[in-house]
């Protein structure tokens, strides 16, 4: 085993991992944050995403002794004191959920884009959620969450 210490979702955690151990395996089965879902495990579907220092990942491609030192958000991170983050609440509101197994990854890439673009376009909306499958609802509705989310101003924070 090998100590880990890294920031979840603004919290210093430091624990023991497994060197063959994806960070996937560590939120999951270790931390017990079972809202980043286990899909492909090849990096196909987007599940998994996570944010790792402002970028969406694939938490099923990255080792967890790769995160030492370093920043991940997953989707328990993003609501504050009870109040789902614009992201969360532009998919409520626009009926971006079905079965709800891609939400999660959605939502983390679709934060992710607007952190670093708060008023993407359709297009670049498209192309950044690319890596993420739905089998649901389809994608028009999921992009016009974040058109929306990218509307109310704090999307990015």
């Amino acid at each position: 085993m090998k100590p880990i210490a890294f920031h979840l979702n603004g919290e210093k955690v430091s624990i023991a991992v497994e060197p063959h151990w994806t960070l996937l395996q560590v939120l999951r089965d270790v931390l017990h944050l079972t809202g980043t879902h286990r899909g492909c495990e090849t990096g196909d579907c987007g599940a998994c995403t996570v944010i790792l220092d402002g970028l969406a990942v694939n938490s099923c491609l990255i080792l967890a002794v790769e995160v030492e030192g370093r920043s991940v958000v997953t989707i328990e991170g993003l609501a504050r004191e009870g109040e789902l983050d614009p992201v969360q609440k532009a998919f409520v509101d626009r009926g971006a959920i079905q079965c709800g197994f891609c939400t999660p990854g959605m939502v983390m890439a679709s934060k992710a884009l607007l952190q670093k673009n708060p008023s993407p376009t359709r297009e670049e909306i498209s192309f950044r959620l690319a890596g993420n499958i739905c089998r649901c609802t389809g994608y028009t509705k999921i992009i016009e969450a974040v058109i929306a989310a990218s509307k109310t101003g704090n999307s990015q924070k």
